[in-house]
């Protein structure tokens, strides 16, 4: 699943075209590297965003295409 998608199925980022932005940016990075929009996201992955002062640091548990809002936070587990 391409990064921007996942960013905003998990809602670690609201709107998809935001999550785009920032990983542009150069402010997302998977296995710590920098990381494109486009870029392909798998379960075990270390996913890092930066938000303004603080950084946010993920691992991804499952990807999956549509999840209802409850369910979106079994998709990763905080770090």
């Amino acid at each position: 699943m391409r990064l921007d998608k996942f960013l905003k199925v998990s809602r670690l980022i609201k709107r998809r075209t935001v999550a785009n932005e920032a990983c542009d940016a150069g402010r997302v990075s998977i296995n710590g590297k920098v990381a494109k929009a486009g870029a392909g996201v798998k379960a075990g992955d270390i996913i890092e965003i930066g938000f303004g002062t603080r950084n946010v640091k993920v691992e991804v548990l499952n990807v999956a295409d549509t999840v209802r809002k409850e369910e979106a936070k079994e998709l990763f587990r905080y770090l």
